[in-house]
């Protein structure tokens, strides 16, 4: 087992404030991160990953029926955790990089881990921490092989490091590492925007991994039955 002493433990962010208009009628009664999978909240595989590689404070964005989430999780004492919430508008989310960018005063000034709420995945996040970002890193993302319902993908991989040009293109996880720099030193910050514009506007700094393991967007009630059809089957141990 690694010794995970030997490194510091980031404090992460998990995004849960989004609408998740795909899943209606599934979340007009529930944010889409408590929707069930294989008998559990969606959040909390996340939350039990994060906590598996010693993480300690957990910043959770609140929007859409955020005050069912904040009821479910609490404090995170079930985990080991400390979670603090960042709470959004319920009817005007300031979608991911807004989001960050509010919870910022709770994150800190060093680098943290983002997990989308809405993701599954097995990725050991540990090999991350064993690799700390480099000196001038604005950060590090995660990419999957395109998924049928994003056939052309996101960014491509050039040595290391994420391309618009390089193919072929990869689809961004959900999953990243990130300095609050890369969004303090965005010039077109505003209230509401996604990390999107702010990743191609850092491409060729970024640090981009291919990961080719278990990993589902659940965007969809059709997705989400799927993947909870294949964790009750046994197929999965997580």
């Amino acid at each position: 087992m690694t010794d995970r002493t030997q490194y510091p433990i980031p404090t992460a962010m998990v995004l849960a404030a989004g609408f998740g208009k795909r899943m209606r009628p599934l979340t007009d009664q529930a944010p889409k991160p408590l929707l069930q999978v294989a008998g559990k909240p969606l959040i909390e595989y996340a939350l039990d990953r994060l906590a598996a590689i010693g993480v300690q404070r957990v910043v959770i964005n609140l929007g859409h029926l955020g005050h069912m989430i904040r009821a479910q999780l609490g404090g995170g004492e079930r985990w080991g955790l400390e979670i603090r919430y960042s709470v959004e508008k319920e009817e005007e989310p300031l979608e991911t990089a807004g989001g960050i960018i509010k919870a910022l005063p709770l994150l800190g000034s060093d680098p943290f881990l983002v997990v989308n709420g809405d993701v599954w995945c097995d990725f050991d996040l540990a090999r991350w921490l064993e690799r700390p970002l480099p000196d001038g890193c604005p950060g590090r993302l995660l990419m999957v092989p395109n998924p049928p319902h994003n056939p052309e993908g996101d960014f491509g991989i050039d040595e290391g490091l994420l391309s618009g040009t390089a193919k072929p293109r990869y689809t961004f996880a959900g999953i990243s590492w990130l300095r609050p720099e890369i969004l303090t030193g965005y010039p077109n910050v505003r209230a509401c925007f996604g990390l999107g514009e702010v990743f191609t506007y850092n491409e060729d700094k970024l640090q981009a991994e291919l990961y080719e393991g278990d990993w589902c967007d659940v965007g969809t009630p059709e997705r989400l039955q799927r993947l909870d059809q294949r964790l009750t089957s046994g197929k999965e141990n997580n």
